[in-house]
């Protein structure tokens, strides 16, 4: 199984370093690295989940963005993660299971990521968080910079990472573990987003 895991890590990582890819510069590094690193701290939490699932779906939950930012959601992009899963020698209920989980995180705006299995919680959680933790944001900013926030003010470019913050806090950091651990960043992020707080000192 871990012969295989690598190999499929080895391909993403390879596909990801794709200068067609948009963020090609720093996407395994400061992302999926960072996800793969919270996804199975999560998982020694929780000793009941498919610890060698939860690691595949890391390396499979951005794969259609990979291959196409602009169509990610299309359905033969979905599956082609799970035919290359396949096709490295994974039973196919394990590639279907790891495939349908991943699909079904990415709903987390239409359905509650707390009803789903612990593997697609501890997924949401560890790639909500990612986005709270080293320079993710900050590098995120600087390309977005080239491709959403074309002649857009500060103060604009400020809301729409806010509204990504928010969101992931809302739905993807489902895990109470997570909660606790990341709330001074959250509230960081906010702060950097333009929520300044009503004070700076608490008063003795």
């Amino acid at each position: 199984m871990q012969e295989r895991i690598q190999s499929f890590i080895e391909h993403v990582t390879d596909l990801s370093s794709n200068p067609k890819f948009f963020h090609y510069k720093w996407f395994v590094k400061w992302h999926l690295r960072v996800v793969e690193r919270l996804a199975l701290e999560l998982a020694d939490h929780h000793p009941d989940a498919d610890r060698d699932l939860i690691h595949v779906m890391v390396w499979l939950h951005d794969y259609a963005k990979i291959l196409d930012w602009h169509n990610e959601r299309s359905r033969k992009l979905l599956n082609a993660g799970r035919d290359k899963l396949i096709e490295l020698g994974f039973e196919s209920g394990f590639a279907n299971r790891a495939a349908d989980y991943v699909e079904l995180m990415d709903k987390c705006a239409e359905v509650d990521i707390n009803d789903a299995p612990i593997e697609v919680r501890i997924l949401s959680t560890a790639d909500g968080c990612s986005h709270l933790t080293g320079p993710f944001l900050y590098i995120f900013w600087h390309h977005e910079t080239d491709k959403n926030f074309v002649g857009k003010s500060y103060e604009e470019m400020m809301a729409l990472n806010l509204k990504k913050a928010n969101f992931d806090w809302e739905h993807k950091i489902v895990l109470p573990e997570a909660r606790v651990a990341f709330e001074p960043r959250y509230h960081h992020i906010q702060e950097i987003c333009g929520q300044l707080p009503n004070s700076y000192f608490k008063k003795s």
